[in-house]
């Protein structure tokens, strides 16, 4: 049994989220892939991929449930291959902090923590180093390349996970354990399907390896050599890591159906996409391109992410046909980075009557190709009732809101919180009662009448109504529901080309302990290198200057590289495939 065919390969779907763009990376490169659909379908495989996010407790009970348990116990016993990512890789090990009562298959010692937040932002969610504490093996052609991350829980490097952990990975004040190897079994923490050409590359190294010769029993086996490299582990190896943590550069495409009904991606001048009207009466939609080509371009251009944005949420048409589905089903055949889409994510009706909860609309777009959903409106009412219940003195969570369901499903870092506050601007500070006791700001732009202190006021309905709720009772509400990134927008810099709006940043970091995107602003490279380096967020998104390539990303990333910005530096093409 050297050799295995395409269709040996099999992937465990326990129906966690985003896999079609695992899917898409099989596909990519080459191979087919069969679904597990049944217990006996695991002993017939050859190889298993095994993804997984969300709770370590939601995917231990789904494989009891469906009786996958003792069978992919069975076949992990025979030495056949596996490759188990994010969640996939933690079932390998015996438990998880999120779940102490639900044990995991056992097969390596060690139990999956959750990461302290007291000097970093959790989840980890961005783009960091695997460094290798074996040898050169499958597919880790250049631990100098970041990989993307997207989790709350890791296991902790200690000497007891020293045979087994092919790579760690340092986060803060913390190193954990970002890709294991016992015999034919692999596992990684962090997602090969979203790390570019590095991580397709560790994909292929796993489908195209042959099978072993002869089958050992990994349980039993004291791992004396790696399966694909065949070297002896260097067991007194130092390990010397180091933070890696890059911050992300976010291309965004606000897409919406232009008035021939065509989808575009377009932008606003103050959240207004149309041009100015003429003689004949209301300008036309701003057409910057096609979502997928503009996407794709991105992709190749070195883009951390892509976000979509739907703001016309296209009302009125049936859930199974909205046009932003298939746009994340063709962008994610080609993108292999992480893709959020927003707009519309609430519970819905059809013009046919039929109702929808925002778990399964969020659903849809997590088949469709989606890593992550950002929810706008929705999150304002959901805060409001929050502090409502807080202030009734009952309970702050009723388990109802979009922001609950989805993050118990999925997981916090599948949940991000878009946020359209505006300044309102106050004459006296000292007046509580003029601002409703909202959190003021001193503001380097005064209003109109020279005032230095505002409050941001939240909005719904894509800016076009304001709430009695501030972006920092809007931002804790929304942490402690279960959101796990918050996407700042800044309503009054938007199309500005002027750079970010510091304080109100600098005031949302200091709120919440996830990690948070600036938006709204960006028109030079040196406005990214000010923002990162003045308050310290996790990434950085700009819409127009990349559209109308005023500021290619390539040259946003060239210029903090020079400038020792911790970046993903791509100054190879992007290309699926392409390394090879």
């Amino acid at each position: 049994m050297s050799s295995s065919s395409s269709s040996d390969v099999y992937l465990l779907d326990y129906g966690a989220g985003n896999v079609r763009s695992l899917v898409n990376a099989v596909h990519q490169l080459g191979y087919t892939l069969k679904t597990i659909e049944a217990p006996e379908d695991i002993l017939k495989a050859q190889k298993i991929l095994f993804p997984g996010v969300g709770a370590f407790g939601h995917a231990m009970s789904s494989l009891k449930s469906k009786g996958y348990v003792e069978p992919l116990k069975e076949y992990l016993r025979s030495g056949r291959p596996f490759m188990g990512i994010c969640v996939g890789m933690q079932a390998l090990f015996e438990g998880s902090d999120e779940t102490p009562d639900v044990p995991g298959l056992g097969v390596l010692p060690g139990t999956v923590r959750q990461f302290r937040n007291d000097t970093k932002t959790v989840p980890h969610m961005g783009w960091n180093l695997a460094q290798l504490t074996l040898a050169q093996t499958v597919g880790i052609e250049d631990e100098r390349q970041p990989v993307y991350f997207v989790h709350s829980y890791a296991v902790p490097y200690t000497p007891r996970q020293r045979p087994w952990a092919m790579t760690v990975t340092q986060y803060g004040d913390e190193q954990f354990v970002s890709s294991v190897q016992r015999g034919a079994i692999f596992g990684t923490q962090f997602h090969p399907e979203k790390s570019g050409a590095a991580g397709l590359a560790m994909i292929k190294a796993f489908l195209a390896a042959p099978l072993p010769t002869a089958l050992k029993n990994p349980f039993d086996l004291e791992l004396e050599q790696t399966y694909w490299s065949k070297v002896t582990i260097p067991r007194d190896m130092p390990l010397l890591p180091q933070d890696g943590f890059t911050t992300r550069i976010i291309a965004c495409l606000d897409v919406r159906s232009n008035d021939n009904g065509d989808l575009v991606v377009t932008k606003g001048d103050q959240y207004d996409v149309r041009e100015r009207a003429d003689e004949a009466g209301a300008g036309e939609v701003r057409n910057l391109g096609k979502p997928v080509e503009l996407a794709e371009r991105y992709y190749h251009d070195g883009a951390d992410e892509i976000s979509f944005l739907n703001i016309t949420s296209f009302r009125n048409v049936p859930m199974h046909d909205l046009p932003m589905l298939e746009v994340l089903k063709q962008a994610s055949r080609s993108i292999f980075v992480p893709l959020t889409v927003g707009g519309g994510i609430r519970n819905v009706t059809d013009p046919d009557g039929r109702k929808f909860s925002a778990l399964e609309v969020a659903g849809e777009y997590f088949r469709s190709g989606a890593d992550k959903v950002s929810i706008g409106s929705d999150a304002v009412y959901a805060a409001e009732a929050y502090w409502a219940n807080v202030a009734a003195g009952q309970p702050e969570k009723t388990g109802q809101t979009a922001i609950e369901r989805i993050a118990q499903a999925y997981g916090a870092q599948a949940v991000v919180v878009s946020v359209d506050p505006r300044r309102i601007y106050v004459a006296d500070p000292d007046d509580r009662a003029a601002y409703n006791d909202h959190h003021l700001i001193t503001t380097r732009f005064p209003g109109p009448q020279g005032e230095t202190h505002c409050w941001y006021q939240c909005t719904v309905k894509g800016g076009r109504e304001g709430r009695d709720l501030d972006v920092i009772q809007l931002v804790v509400a929304c942490q402690n529901l279960g959101a796990g990134e918050i996407l700042l927008n800044c309503m009054d810099r938007d199309g500005t080309n002027s750079g970010y709006d510091l304080e109100l940043i600098r005031a949302v970091k200091a709120a919440v302990s996830i990690p948070v995107i600036a938006s709204s602003g960006a028109g030079t490279p040196e406005h990214f290198a000010e923002v990162i380096r003045e308050t310290g967020v996790e990434a950085t998104l700009a819409a127009g200057i990349f559209h109308r390539q005023e500021v290619p990303i390539p040259v946003v990333k060239h210029y903090l590289t020079e400038r020792k910005f911790p970046i993903r530096e791509t100054s190879a093409p992007v290309v699926g495939g392409s390394t090879f």
